[in-house]
């Protein structure tokens, strides 16, 4: 198969295309380019697109001969918004998983040992007794059994956790004890002392956390979201939180990025929010995964990490 041109969009494309040289060691066809005007300006009809999904696809529509696009992050969902399907399109799977299980113990771990409640206590210079809690014999429910899925659980088992998964079918997967299917849902969340989403956006995981589901969990349980935001309905988190229903959640990701300033969120008690950050697309993560699909794409050999536009991921 011909090489293709690679138009690389991404707010740091001069950054994924020295990586791409320095880690490639055969030819390929850079044009590295920021989004817009530049990037149509170098499409031709051989043209394979690589960086971040929402970049492409305000592009995509006015390239009409594109084979393959390779996005740059986990989620794809701009590029599911549009009608477009003439296309290979692959994802990124197994890079995200160390950076995300990271984030999520942080958080546990956080909680367990009360640092905020100590952190405020400290500042109120007083001498704060109360003894910590241990992650050792937790029960953690992970919403959505996939690399990241799997990552985190084998991180919590070495701290002595207990891990469920849930997944569409319920089939084991490596890391879990077990693995519930999503039509058991709420035998899942009932004894859970932590619950953690990794699922992404699609029209299957809308609302699955809403308020007939969080009345499940037991009121000592608290919720981390690295998944997608659509997967839990944030009114319902909200007012579980308010009336201690659930003792914390940490949010990673939202309907609407950035969140707005004027949003209750911010201000819900035992919520804590980050900037979408728990898994940060490096160049020195992402481009190996481009590198080695480009090489299957030219030798005519089945890509990696195919997305399947029917599921969304």
């Amino acid at each position: 198969m011909d090489m293709p041109d690679c138009i690389v969009v991404t707010a740091l494309a001069d950054e994924f295309a020295n990586e791409i040289e320095r880690l490639a060691n055969f030819p390929i066809k850079i044009k590295a380019s920021s989004p817009g005007k530049q990037a149509l300006a170098a499409y031709t009809r051989k043209t394979a697109l690589f960086g971040s999904p929402d970049m492409i696809a305000d592009i995509l529509p006015r390239m009409p001969t594109v084979d393959w696009v390779q996005s740059s992050w986990a989620g794809v969902t701009p590029l599911m918004a549009l009608d477009r399907r003439d296309y290979v399109l692959t994802g990124i799977k197994d890079v995200f998983g160390a950076q995300m299980s990271e984030y999520v113990l942080g958080y546990l771990l956080a909680h367990e040992l009360k640092v905020l409640q100590r952190m405020h206590e400290q500042r109120e210079h007083n001498w704060f007794r109360g003894h910590s809690g241990t992650l050792e014999g937790k029960r953690m429910g992970i919403m959505g059994t996939g690399s990241i899925g799997q990552h985190i659980a084998r991180t919590a088992k070495r701290f002595g956790v207990k891990v469920t998964g849930l997944s569409r079918s319920g089939a084991a997967s490596p890391g879990f004890d077990n693995v519930l299917p999503v039509n058991e849902l709420r035998t899942f969340l009932k004894e859970l002392d932590y619950l953690v989403a990794t699922l992404p956006r699609t029209a299957a995981t809308n609302n699955l956390l809403a308020a007939d589901a969080l009345v499940q969990l037991p009121a000592h349980a608290s919720f981390v979201n690295v998944g997608r935001g659509n997967v839990v309905n944030d009114e319902a988190l909200m007012d579980a939180l308010r009336n201690k229903r659930l003792a914390g959640a940490a949010l990673d990701v939202f309907d609407e990025e950035p969140v707005p300033q004027d949003s209750p969120l911010w201000d819900t008690p035992n919520l804590s929010i980050t900037a979408h950050i728990s898994a940060i697309s490096h160049p020195l993560l992402i481009v190996p995964v481009f590198v080695e699909n480009y090489r299957r794409y030219v030798n005519g050999q089945p890509l990696q990490y195919v997305v399947d536009f029917a599921t969304g991921y």
